[in-house]
C-alpha cells in the first residue's frame, strides 16, 4: 500500500476521553499544518447516539477546551470539522458493522483504523470488521494499549488481530515513542560520533530510568487497581526506553532494522532476583504543599496493588555485562519527572590529586518531561588563584530542546503516531515479538511477587518511595539522581 494512499481514518472510541484530549487536537494539528491529504475523511464511531452534526459539536467543544487560544483559527477549525463524520456502533453486536462499512463507503483507496476500546471488545471488533469487509489488504489498524495483562492474554488479543490482519498492517501504539525527546535518543546516540564509542560497560557505570508522577488515581480507579505500576508503566513505556538506550546500532533507520535490535535487547534481559526489586504503595502525605490521602483511601477499599516499583535490571550481552539499569516508577512522588541518567565511570587516574583536585564522574541526563533537555555534566577548573592547588567544579553543558527549537511548536505525541498510521510508517510502533519479550520479563517478576509473603512496602506521598528503593542503589555504592 502506498505511503499516502489512505483516504479515510476510522476512530473507535471517538467520544472517549483519549479522543477529546489527544486524538482530536492531534488530528486538527495535522490538518492545520497540511500534513494530511485534503480528501482524507475522519469517521468516528462509539456507542454514543450521535450523527455527523452531533460529533462535530463534540469535536468543536473538545478543541475549544484543549487548544491554546492562538490556534483557534475559525477557518481552519471549520475546514477540519467538515472532515468529520460519525456512525454509532455497539462493537459487541456484529450486525452493526454493516452500517459502519456503508458509512465508510469504498475503502479500496486505503483505510487507517485507530482502535481505542476495552480489551474485552478486541476480538468482537476484529470479527465485526472482518464480517463487514473492513479487514482487507488496504487497511491498517492501530491498537491502543492495554493489549492484555500478561503474556497469555496478550497472545489471545494478538491472535485475534492476526486473524484479520497481517503483521505489516498492525500498528501497536506506545505513545512514549511519539515523544520528540524519545526519538531524540536515537539522534543523540547514532547521529553524534562522540557518544557511541563510550556507550558500553567499559565506560558506563550504570543507567537510571525514572518516571515519577505526583498524581494519584485521577479517575482510573478500576483500571489501575487491576493493573498496578509494573504493568501500567514498566511493561511498555519504560522497557521501550531501556531498549532504545541499550540496543545495538541498527543498520538503517527503518521499522525492521530498529525493531530487530530492540527485540534482541529485550530478550537479553536477565530475570530479576527477589532482592533486586521493590514494590510499594503510597500512604497519606503531602504533595506540593497540599495534604493527600493514601491509595486505600483514594480507592475506597483495601488493596495490595503496587503504586511504586523499583528494579535493578541487567542486560546479558557483551556491551552491557556488569552494568546495572535501575528502573523506578511511582505515583504520589516528590515531583513529576521522566528522565534517563547515563552515569559514566570515574577517570582511570586522577592527575590532580597532588593539587587537591577531585574530579567527579561525568553524567549525561536526558530529561523527557516536564522540561525537555539533554545535559552533560563535566568537570572544569573553577576560576581563581589558589595557592598550589586547583579547584575542580562540575558544570553543565546544556541543550534545551525548548530553547534550541524555540520556533517549533511543541507537539502531542499522538500527532506523530497518527500521521505514521495514516502513511503506513511502522518504525515508532511495537512489533508482536517485542510485546511478547516484554511480557515474559514482566510475568517473571509478577511470578516472584506471587510467591512472596512480604507485605507491600508503604511510603509517604510526597517522597521518593519506600526506603528499600533507596537501599537498592545505596548498597551498590550508588544513588538515585534526586
Amino acid at each position: 500500500m502506498a505511503a499516502t494512499s489512505c483516504t479515510a481514518l476510522l476512530l473507535f472510541g471517538a467520544t472517549g476521553d483519549l479522543s477529546r484530549r489527544m486524538l482530536l487536537p492531534s488530528l486538527f494539528a495535522l490538518h492545520e499544518d497540511d500534513l494530511i491529504a485534503p480528501g482524507l475523511r475522519i469517521v468516528g464511531t462509539a456507542r454514543s447516539d450521535l450523527d455527523d452534526a452531533g460529533f462535530r459539536e463534540f469535536a468543536k467543544a473538545a478543541l475549544d477546551e484543549f487548544l491554546p487560544e492562538d490556534r483557534k483559527d475559525i477557518a481552519r477549525l471549520s475546514g477540519f470539522l467538515d472532515r468529520l463524520q460519525y456512525q454509532p456502533l455497539d462493537a459487541s453486536n456484529i450486525d452493526g458493522f454493516g452500517a459502519l462499512a456503508e458509512k465508510l463507503g469504498d475503502t479500496s483507496g486505503g483505510l487507517a483504523i485507530f482502535l481505542s476500546t476495552a480489551p474485552a471488545l478486541f476480538e468482537a471488533t476484529i470479527n465485526g470488521l472482518r464480517h463487514a469487509g473492513l479487514a482487507h489488504g488496504q487497511v491498517r489498524i492501530g491498537l491502543e494499549k492495554p493489549l492484555g495483562n500478561d503474556l497469555a492474554s496478550s497472545a489471545r488479543i494478538n491472535d485475534a488481530v492476526a486473524a484479520g490482519f497481517a503483521e505489516k498492517q498492525i500498528f501497536r501504539i506506545d505513545h512514549y515513542l511519539g515523544k520528540e525527546t524519545v526519538q531524540n535518543l536515537m539522534a543523540l546516540r547514532f547521529g553524534n560520533v562522540m557518544f557511541e564509542p563510550l556507550w558500553n560497560a567499559a565506560h558506563i557505570d550504570h543507567v537510571q530510568i525514572t518516571v515519577s508522577e505526583t498524581v494519584g488515581l485521577e479517575g482510573r480507579k478500576g483500571f489501575y487497581d487491576d493493573t498496578g505500576a509494573l504493568r501500567d508503566m514498566v511493561q511498555n513505556h519504560m522497557l521501550q526506553l531501556l531498549a532504545l538506550i541499550a540496543m545495538e546500532p541498527p543498520g538503517n533507520y527503518d521499522a525492521t532494522s530498529i525493531r530487530d535490535e530492540k527485540v534482541k535487547l529485550l530478550r537479553a534481559l536477565r530475570q530479576v532476583a527477589p532482592e533486586e526489586m521493590v514494590r510499594g504503595q503510597y500512604r497519606a502525605g503531602a504533595v506540593g504543599g497540599h495534604g493527600v490521602d493514601g491509595y486505600v483511601e483514594d480507592l475506597g477499599k483495601a488493596s495490595d496493588t503496587e503504586t511504586f516499583v523499583a528494579i535493578k535490571a541487567h542486560v546479558d550481552n557483551w556491551r552491557w555485562q556488569g552494568v546495572p539499569f535501575y528502573l523506578r516508577h511511582g505515583k504520589r512522588l516528590a515531583e513529576r519527572r521522566s528522565e534517563i541518567v547515563i552515569q559514566f565511570k570515574d577517570v582511570p587516574h586522577n592527575i590532580f590529586s597532588s593539587r587537591g583536585g577531585r574530579p567527579r564522574a561525568n553524567r549525561l541526563v536526558i530529561r523527557l518531561q516536564p522540561e525537555e533537555y539533554v545535559r552533560l555534566q563535566v568537570m572544569a577548573k573553577e576560576p581563581g588563584l589558589d595557592r598550589g592547588g586547583i579547584v575542580l567544579r562540575e558544570v553543565n553543558l546544556d541543550l534545551s530542546l525548548t530553547t534550541a527549537f524555540a520556533k517549533a511548536r511543541r507537539r502531542i505525541a499522538y500527532e506523530r503516531l497518527l500521521l505514521d498510521l495514516i502513511e503506513g510508517e511502522q518504525t515508532l510502533f511495537v512489533r508482536r515479538d517485542e510485546v511478547e519479550a516484554q511480557w515474559r520479563w514482566i510475568d517473571a517478576i509478577r511470578g516472584v511477587w506471587a510467591g512472596d509473603d512480604e507485605e507491600i512496602r508503604a511510603y509517604a506521598a510526597g517522597g521518593w518511595g519506600p526506603n528499600a528503593a533507596i537501599a537498592l542503589t545505596e548498597r551498590d555504592g550508588r544513588s538515585w539522581n534526586d
